[in-house]
């Protein structure tokens, strides 16, 4: 980081904050919609999986991944905007008296910097409730030994309990997009309490990762070694798994510190074009552009539902003043991760598509593989529509948005309380429930919708908060 970056720590630190009402009226219908949603969601895991990571809906209990209440802390925020303070606040109670981290357990680095984290983070700032705060800050110290490696480059696991950090089972690398996107969390941390350590470890791998070498005009490889804190699997390029929220945090990162580090700029100015120059292609026969793959030079017309985030990152870049041809290709984009849901005959997208190439008219631009064919209530797509919407003001967006709500109704709804995961969604009459509620639906995708759904631009402005890529609105640092 440049040392304008770090020109806060000059001035005093506050631990207060400002919380707000979650709105300035009462919510339109179309929020009331989600709000609807988000309590049947809410309703299924209080009553089976209270307290647990992650509610199954259709047999009516709960999985673990951590076993941190995984699900009642990423909801915290989407709680606390969308103005159900009752449920709010029985969740209050359960991170007072029931969340320890004095357990012998494995988290994911990336995983629960995001939504654990920034969960309790975002909370505290909306609340202005210490008590998430003093969690949070005890989350990172248990996060910390991560960081202990010979590169400097983290590890992807951590025992919270007992503070030994170590590589996946059958690997020394770390993914790409992993290492790269705790920075927010880490730097906001340090903010509110004056503990310098957390951002500048997470800052130190920023630093680590730009100088490296095995980048393709500024896109990067998916995965890193902690030994050698070197590029490996040199390459395979991908807006996807394993690299995506790398160039998202990048933009974001320049955001929060007050557009201030020319660095993350370039970086990210440079990769788009990177986009732009080796990955963007348009189907066949609608022209739709895409964002493909590249491996040792060969394109794949391959593309995950999770670079949907795209569109929104690069209008939110475009609102922070870069080219005007960022927003361009936000639209075009947008039109593409609709059509990836519009396309399926239960109006949602699968976890990968195809795009065709070939100027055939019996094909549709959208192919899918029988593998990937799942939905797993992601938010990418109403991610990019609130972007779109915010920044653009055209209700289109808003009304695509509804589409997407309509068919999480129809087609993933589980009577008995929650929502589930689906199998197919191109058989409407057999979608195939996989008995899943992530914990991101409550996160981000019901948060994002009710934010798209509002006409109060003041409601999270976009520039006074940031969002880290599980959701979690924190503020962009006041000018030093």
């Amino acid at each position: 980081m440049t040392p304008r970056g770090r020109k806060w720590w000059r001035t005093p630190l506050s631990r207060k904050s400002t919380p707000r009402e979650p709105s300035s009226g009462p919510p339109n219908e179309r929020q009331k919609a989600v709000v609807d949603a988000f309590r049947h969601a809410w309703a299924g895991y209080r009553k089976f999986a209270w307290g647990h990571d992650e509610l199954k809906p259709v047999s009516r209990s709960f999985s673990e991944w951590f076993g941190l209440g995984l699900t009642l802390i990423d909801s915290l925020d989407t709680m606390w905007i969308l103005g159900l303070k009752k449920e709010f606040g029985e969740a209050r109670r359960w991170v007072s008296k029931k969340l320890r981290f004095e357990k012998d357990v494995d988290v994911n680095l990336f995983e629960s910097t995001i939504r654990i984290l920034g969960g309790l983070l975002s909370a505290y700032h909306l609340s202005g409730d210490a008590l998430f705060l003093q969690r949070a800050e005890d989350f990172g110290n248990r996060l910390m030994p991560a960081f202990q490696t010979p590169s400097k480059i983290p590890y992807s696991d951590v025992n919270i309990g007992t503070g030994v950090a170590h590589p996946p089972r059958w690997t020394s690398d770390s993914t790409v997009a992993e290492v790269t996107s705790i920075q927010l969390e880490f730097r906001e941390l340090s903010r509110l309490t004056g503990v310098r350590k957390f951002q500048e470890a997470a800052e130190e791998v920023t630093r680590r990762v730009h100088s490296l070498s095995g980048k393709k005009d500024g896109l990067v490889p998916m995965f890193i070694n902690t030994h050698s804190g070197l590029f490996t699997h040199l390459g395979v390029f991908t807006l996807g798994a394993r690299a995506d929220s790398y160039y998202e945090y990048l933009l974001k990162q320049w955001i929060q510190g007050g557009k201030k580090d020319t660095q993350l700029l370039e970086d990210y100015l440079e990769a788009v074009e990177g986009i732009r120059k080796h990955l963007l292609r348009k189907s066949e026969p609608s022209k739709l552009t895409f964002v493909g793959e590249l491996t040792h030079g060969r394109f794949s017309a391959k593309m995950d539902h999770l670079v949907c985030f795209l569109p929104g990152t690069l209008a939110l870049g475009a609102h922070h003043g870069l080219p005007a041809n960022h927003m361009e290709l936000a639209r075009a984009l947008m039109d593409t991760c609709y059509q990836m849901n519009r396309q399926m005959e239960t109006g949602l997208s699968p976890e990968i598509v195809h795009f065709n190439l070939h100027p055939q008219k019996a094909q549709k631009d959208v192919q899918v593989k029988p593998a990937d064919r799942h939905n797993l209530l992601r938010p990418e797509t109403a991610e990019s529509l609130f972007y779109l919407y915010r920044l653009t003001g055209d209700r289109k967006y808003q009304d695509w948005g509804w589409a997407l709500l309509q068919s999480f109704n129809t087609y993933t709804r589980v009577p008995s309380g929650g929502y589930s995961s689906i199998s197919n969604v191109q058989d409407p009459h057999n979608p195939q429930p996989r008995d899943k509620m992530e914990s991101f639906f409550l996160g981000e995708t019901l948060k994002y919708l009710y934010l798209l759904f509002s006409d109060d631009t003041d409601l999270l402005s976009l520039d006074a908060y940031v969002f880290n890529t599980e959701a979690h609105p924190l503020p962009i640092w006041a000018p030093a």
